[in-house]
């Protein structure tokens, strides 16, 4: 772009050389990254030149900046598309031509761009195309000096194409930016970088560390690649905002919509706020206030002596009027019409009603009086007839429940339940109970009435008045009222018991078994023996084995619930004699089943008839040894009264109907070994049913 500043140098003064101009463009790129702003040079020349310098390096920034993007990213996509900008122009096209060398490169294919690019675009696809065929382009034994800068043999004959003259082509040695003078060939960097002492190859430049940033105070330098960026220290602060070349901007509040002015205001922006005019103006004789709204100036006060000597200033509606001073009547006095003279106002004239309505106005020289109706009294600092609040000024003497004030006199009413006596006054209760509120019974009370139910009932909890009847069996107690079974009637309850076995006892809540064997209704034989059980009988026949009779105190011919036989052997009968076995009875228990079961229950009582034996050499013992199922008893040798008494307890809870025959000996045992006998067999009959 530089081609046709040689011509300029004529007319650059001596004292201004054109590399100087240029030089001043270049820093002019490089610190402000903008070539519109003013050169100072009084050189219409120089500021030619570094105009065009400055763009021209301008234009290696951004070029630099779209290669850097394509290597570091290998992606334009941080690009947006619509930005138009000189600058996003050349950091896409450089970016564009990057990767498209880069791609080249990847395939393998010719790093020769189409001449259909341009120049510019195929220096940069040739510099990315062959960068990573860098080494092989300066192997380590090809004897070049790599401290100065690459020197390209003349070619042995000229082309005709001046291109494939070109000895910078493909990128030539350097690996950033190649320009062949015809002598040779010099390598340089993009902007940000440094040329190493190789004399192609090309460094970051820490512009932080270098000092050669333009950060401003406070901000921070922060090293990119190929460049640099300043970054604010602290916030703009209320009312600013950061803009992309870190600098704070105002905040227009107004054309952003972000403001409170009310509809009937106008928003003006400030530097870092904003401020709300009213819209309306207020006119001459007026000041507007904080909210905006026309206040009248008070010119009379305002302004000094607005009116001549002798006169009166007046204020109105944004003015004032000057009037001339008269003489000042009382209170109840006024001028005459000649205005002359005081005379007195005549307050009771129609249609003056100073009293009020319907009272009576007594004019008084200079004043009047109120003749008040009975109900009202005169107020002397309104001077008029006020209603007397005799429900304030009599609490609880007027009437006997509520009092309410009317105009000149009261009204007394009731509370709920009561209802206004004769003298308009006092209260007196109303029976509620004549209009029959309640579903069964009703209570009048004073000022109310009470419902109350019939046994059996309970009160609604909806209404208050209904009786609902009680289901006594569905309460948690109700499993108790009746031993066997309730039934639920309206307004009580019934029990009953099972169908059999028992019958109702006279309380109406308890089943009593029916002993079949007292009654006779038992179909047992001549020959069997009946024995009562809960809820029925059982006939058993028992019969006394060999050498056993049954006892006398039992005869044959007696329904009891035990029989008992004694041994009784022949005479000679060594084995008989020898027998312990003395007595053997069989007897019945029967058993309901228990509805709660937490401790053993004692069924039966052996006592011990001590036979004639020292009582230090005789010892009982009691033992069950047979027909005990699951371990369901047990039996316990207790003392009671110098008696010895074995008692057989049940251990387990057992469901009826249930049927067993407990084998029980009363052993008495003198020095170790059984003496004496007692063998009881008891049929234990336990019932399906609880009471």
């Amino acid at each position: 772009m530089l081609g046709g500043l040689p011509l300029l140098a004529a007319r650059v003064g001596a004292d201004v050389s054109m590399e100087a101009c240029c030089t001043n463009g270049h820093q002019m790129a490089t610190q402000h990254r903008d070539c519109s702003l003013p050169y100072t040079s009084e050189s219409n020349e120089c500021r030619m030149v570094q105009e065009q310098c400055c763009h021209s390096h301008l234009e290696e920034l951004h070029c630099a900046t779209g290669i850097n993007l394509a290597n570091e990213q290998d992606s334009c996509s941080m690009l947006h598309s619509n930005n138009t900008s000189l600058e996003a122009m050349f950091v896409k096209r450089c970016c564009h031509c990057c990767m498209l060398g880069k791609v080249a490169q990847a395939r393998e294919q010719s790093c020769e761009p189409s001449l259909l690019v341009g120049y510019q675009c195929g220096l940069v696809f040739r510099a990315c195309c062959v960068k990573g065929l860098e080494n092989s382009d300066f192997a380590p034994g090809d004897g070049r000096d790599l401290q100065e800068p690459a020197k390209i043999p003349e070619p042995e004959e000229e082309q005709e194409d001046p291109y494939l003259n070109d000895r910078c082509r493909g990128g030539g040695p350097c690996k950033q930016q190649c320009r062949d003078t015809g002598d040779e060939v010099v390598c340089s960097c993009f902007v940000g970088y440094q040329l190493l002492s190789d004399g192609v190859s090309c460094e970051d430049i820490n512009e932080c560390i270098t000092g050669s940033h333009n950060c401003r105070l406070g901000e921070s330098c922060i090293n990119t690649v190929g460049s640099f960026r300043c970054q604010r220290d602290s916030s703009c602060g209320t009312g600013y905002e950061l803009t992309e070349d870190n600098n704070c901007k105002d905040i227009d509040e107004c054309e952003s919509g972000i403001h409170n002015c009310p509809p009937d205001f106008i928003c003006q922006n400030t530097l870092g706020s904003f401020r709300c005019r009213p819209k309306l103006r207020c006119k001459s004789g007026f000041i507007q206030d904080a909210l905006g709204s026309c206040i009248d100036i008070n010119e009379c006060l305002s302004i000094s002596a607005p009116c001549p000597v002798g006169q009166t200033c007046i204020n109105t509606e944004g003015s004032y009027t000057c009037q001339k001073n008269v003489p000042n009547c009382g209170r109840g006095y006024h001028l005459n019409e000649e205005g002359t003279r005081c005379v007195d106002v005549d307050e009771c004239s129609p249609p003056a009603e100073p009293c009020g309505n319907g009272h009576h106005c007594v004019n008084s020289p200079g004043s009047f009086r109120c003749e008040c109706k009975a109900g009202y009294y005169f107020d002397g600092i309104s001077r008029t007839c006020v209603d007397i609040n005799e429900c304030q000024r009599y609490p609880g003497r007027l009437c006997g429940h509520k009092c309410e004030n009317t105009p000149g006199s009261y009204h007394c009413s009731c509370s709920v339940g009561f209802r206004l006596s004769v003298d308009g006054r006092s209260c007196e209760d109303v029976n509620e109970c004549l209009s029959s509120p309640c579903s069964q019974e009703c209570a009048n009370v004073y000022g109310s009435y009470q419902c109350y139910c019939r046994r059996g009932y309970q009160l609604s909890d909806v209404d208050g008045v209904t009786c609902e009847d009680i289901d006594e069996c569905a309460l948690p107690t109700g499993g108790h009222i009746c031993s066997y079974r309730c039934i639920n009637v309206p307004g009580s309850f019934q029990c009953s018991c099972p169908s059999s076995g028992y019958r109702l006892a006279p309380n109406g809540r308890n089943c009593q078994d029916i002993d079949e064997c007292v009654t006779g209704i038992h179909n047992c034989s001549i020959n069997e023996t009946c024995f009562n059980i809960q809820g029925g009988f059982r006939c058993l026949a028992f019969e006394c084995p060999e050498n056993y009779r049954r006892s006398a105190d039992t005869p044959r011919q007696e329904k009891t619930d035990t029989v008992r036989c004694i041994k009784s052997c022949r005479p000679n009968d060594v084995a008989c004699l020898r027998d312990p076995v003395h007595t053997i009875s069989h007897t019945v228990v029967s058993l309901p089943t228990f509805r709660e079961f937490s401790r053993p229950e004692e069924i039966i009582f052996l006592r011990a008839v001590t036979p004639l034996y020292p009582a230090n050499q005789a010892d009982i013992i009691f033992d069950i040894t047979e027909g005990n199922l699951r371990d369901s008893f047990d039996i316990i040798k207790r003392y009671a009264d110098s008696i010895t008494v074995g008692v057989v307890r049940q251990v387990r809870r057992i469901v009826g109907p249930f049927h067993a025959v407990l084998k029980l000996e009363m052993n008495y045992v003198v020095g170790g070994v059984v003496s004496h006998r007692n063998v009881v067999n008891v049929h234990i009959f336990v019932s399906e049913y609880w009471f």
